[in-house]
């Protein structure tokens, strides 16, 4: 719209009171983002646009711009519409917002709101425009214990454990004195406190658990004279609840672990080379950060002077070293080993790799396996039903049997006495965390090794897939493209055509732009001034250096006019596997050959797979020739080239009709159909987008593919071990629930047998955190 005319119908300016939030929201962007110009919001496509003009200043200024609206979305205490549009938000703070000291102008019609700055009519002809997420309505909240004393209760319950048993030794040696039953008391006051806790909590909300079937048996065992027993069976469970919460605890530690590696300050380096610290939460996209020998980078940045070596072990598991030179990124949270490094900032400190990692965790710890959702409503039932049968069976041996109702008489033990024991051996201790303690364990001990399973039921899909489809771009290949070789014609030319080709990259939002950059950097390339520069859409950039017309793009484009040296004719051949881009200087023309690398663990990997038994396909969308070439290379069995997100997504759903359990490893936006989709999807963690992440059930931190290898063998283990839990309580249930109805097991036996099953079944689930990757050995 022309600042300078009347605003037509359906417009209006952005002093409007009835949508200041967004438009303050996109001003503010605007003010920090120079290259933004322009944002379309659509409501009933839902989707948003953004308009650049220029290399933008930050390099993920749509994931911040995405985040402000997320948070304008989630914010009601303003009253506003947000980006509803049905609610007023005259409330909000009024005004005319500007951008950078620009005005700005909006128009409104149809449900679409279109915000831009004040500029020159034909400015929006260069605009480029490009979609980002539709931020989601309702922002998840997971909570989970955010501090040690969770993680330290078990030493709190051993130690009432072990009083409970000392109070309860000491009154046994003095049983026939006065002393005997006030010291029982106090054995069931340190063995029955934890409990009582958890007892009252369950009333309050109405529900019955263990707590209470063993606290009733216990204070039973006390009415009719059984102090002992009551006293056994309070120590024992006193003692396996603090086993279990030493295992969770140990769990929850090793999570947490991941979310206290950024550290709180960074270094910022201004213009002048004067370095100044700064919260971590303050630092921005594109800032400049001294990070030295022994410290921790706070956020995703990528090396701009320097080289150093990095410690990713806490985000990848790998304790190798990796080098770092000019352009490599670096992730938030890892340790610079020995050189002192600038680097520029990526991303947001709330948007790095470890950030999605930490979200993804806290998540996961709350999505509970199918298994574990069926022994939880079992588990309730259970304990109904066990209080049933118990009432039932007491009848029975008073009224039918004739034995003694409270009291034992000699070997005779009472109808009550043989209930308590029945109350006791059928209690699901053990069955109730058989499956979650595996699954948390499972958890952590992916998360310490690089692997991040997104709730129980991916730890137990993972181990049914016989199938695995893989993207090509991102996955198999780094998804960063390389210069492999710089040609000239005629030759001798090849500084001169990457001098030229840096110097409009420079201006460049491309994925080009960045491998160029990187390249020239290390070759000490410089760059320089572009006047007239312009980005042709489809065909490439075009500019002006030192009066001189230059062009970079497709080669038809850039070439137009111009015609190859005789002498050169094979040079302009392209190998399979590689791209180019032209670049032509007046007479002069070259061009850069780039290549997305293959990830040397892909092959392993691969042969791996095939040796374990499962199945091995590519979905790309890349041409035929390079897939074979990438089949040649891997040994991977089948290959589907040319495939858009849709075809992708009907390759998957083809495999699934014809019984195939598919797991689809992927990266992209355009990967996130097919992983939601298969069996199990699992995503590139750092490089992952949002969209793939979203989708995936399983991510692998750091982009360490070879680490799908160790997710699925760990989620074998993992099923064997809830197997194995369910078979030990399960088991001891039966016998013991036999033993008893038949009078033929002490209550003392029945506790210990009971207890002794649940300690078993904790213990057996910590053995997952010590799990290790086993290359060689074929799963079972």
């Amino acid at each position: 719209m022309n600042p300078s005319s009347p605003p037509p119908p359906g417009a209006r300016t952005s002093g409007d009171p009835q949508r200041p939030c967004l438009v303050q929201t996109v001003a503010d962007a605007m003010a920090e983002e120079p290259a933004l110009e322009a944002v379309r919001v659509d409501r009933g496509a839902h989707s948003i646009s953004v308009a650049t003009l220029g290399r933008p200043r930050s390099s993920d200024f749509t994931g911040e711009l995405s985040s402000r609206l997320e948070r304008l979305q989630a914010d009601s205490s303003k009253g506003c519409a947000l980006l509803s549009g049905e609610a007023d938000c005259g409330s909000c703070p009024a005004g005319q917002p500007t951008a950078g000291g620009r005005g700005l102008t909006v128009e409104h019609a149809s449900g679409v709101t279109t915000i831009s700055r004040i500029t020159c009519p034909t400015a929006p002809k260069f605009w480029r425009w490009r979609d980002i997420p539709w931020p989601r309505l309702v922002p998840r909240k997971i909570d989970i214990p955010g501090d040690e004393t969770h993680e330290n209760e078990w030493k709190w319950q051993l130690m009432a454990a072990g009083l409970c048993a000392a109070a309860g030794l000491t009154a046994s040696l003095l049983d026939s004195t006065p002393w005997a039953v006030p010291l029982f008391l106090v054995s069931y006051a340190f063995g029955g406190w934890f409990a009582v806790q958890e007892v009252w909590e369950g009333l309050r909300r109405r529900i019955l658990d263990v707590h209470f079937l063993m606290l009733a048996v216990a204070a039973g065992s006390a009415s009719i004279g059984a102090w002992g027993e009551g006293a056994i069976l309070l120590f024992l469970f006193a003692l396996s609840g603090g086993l279990e919460h030493f295992a969770m605890g140990r769990t929850q530690r090793e999570i947490r672990s991941l979310f206290k590696q950024a550290p709180k300050m960074a270094i910022v380096v201004d213009e002048r080379g004067r370095e100044t610290p700064v919260p971590t939460e303050e630092v921005r996209p594109g800032m400049r950060l001294m990070i030295k020998p022994g410290e921790l980078f706070p956020v995703d940045a990528e090396i701009a002077h320097g080289t150093t070596a990095a410690d990713e072990s806490n985000l990848t598991g790998e304790a190798e070293a990796v080098e770092k030179r000019i352009g490599d990124t670096v992730l938030a949270g890892t340790l610079n080993l020995w050189g002192a490094v600038e680097v520029s900032v990526l991303r947001p400190p709330g948007q790095s790799a470890l950030e999605k990692i930490v979200k993804l965790i806290k998540e996961a710890q709350h999505l509970k396996a199918p298994s574990q959702r069926f022994t939880d409503r079992f588990g309730t039932r259970y304990t109904y039903g066990v209080l049933v049968l118990s009432a039932v069976m007491f009848l029975w041996w008073w009224l039918a049997a004739g034995l003694p109702p409270l009291v034992s008489e000699g070997e005779v033990r009472s109808a009550f006495y043989r209930t308590m024991t029945l109350l006791v051996v059928a209690s699901p201790c053990a069955l109730v965390l058989s499956i979650p303690s595996s699954i948390l364990a499972a958890i952590a001990s992916g998360a310490k090794r690089g692997v991040l399973f997104r709730g129980g039921a991916a730890v137990e899909m993972l181990s049914e897939v016989d199938t695995v489809a893989m993207d090509k771009t991102g996955t198999l290949t780094t998804g960063d493209l390389r210069v492999a070789s710089v040609e000239s014609f005629p030759p001798g030319m090849e500084a001169s055509i990457l001098h030229w080709a840096h110097s409009l990259e420079k201006l460049s939002t491309h994925p080009l732009a960045r491998a160029i950059e990187r390249h020239a950097k290390l070759q000490g390339s410089d760059s320089e001034p572009v006047a007239e520069f312009e980005s042709v859409s489809g065909q490439g950039l075009a500019g002006v250096i030192q009066g001189v017309a230059v062009r970079l793009g497709k080669r038809e484009w850039a070439t137009s006019g111009w015609s190859f040296s005789s002498s050169n004719p094979e040079g302009a051949r392209l190998e399979p596997g590689y791209s180019e881009v032209w670049v032509r200087h007046g007479e002069i023309a070259g061009r850069l050959i780039l290549r997305d690398d293959l990830r040397p663990e892909a092959k392993p990997l691969i042969e791996e797979l095939h040796s374990h038994g499962l199945a091995t396909l590519i979905l790309t969308g890349d041409r035929e020739s390079s897939a074979r070439l990438l089949r040649d290379e891997i040994g991977i069995q089948e290959v589907r080239s040319g495939l858009n997100p849709a075809q992708k997504l009907e390759a998957i759903e083809e495999l699934k009709r014809h019984g195939k359990r598919v797991a689809m490893i992927g990266d992209g936006v355009n990967d996130a159909p097919s992983l939601a989709a298969a069996h199990v999807g699992v995503a590139m963690g750092a490089r992952g987008s949002d969209a793939a992440l979203e989708q995936a059930e399983v991510v692998l931190m750091n982009d360490r593919l070879e680490n799908f290898l160790l997710a699925w063998q760990l989620s074998h283990q993992a099923k064997r071990v809830i197997r194995q839990n369910l078979a030990i309580s399960l088991g001891t249930v039966v016998v013991l629930v036999a033993g008893a109805l038949g009078g033929l097991i002490p209550l003392t036996l029945g506790v210990v047998g009971h207890e002794g099953s649940t300690v078993i079944v904790v213990l057996n689930s910590l053995r997952l955190l010590f799990f290790r990757h086993r290359p060689t050995q074929s799963a079972s």
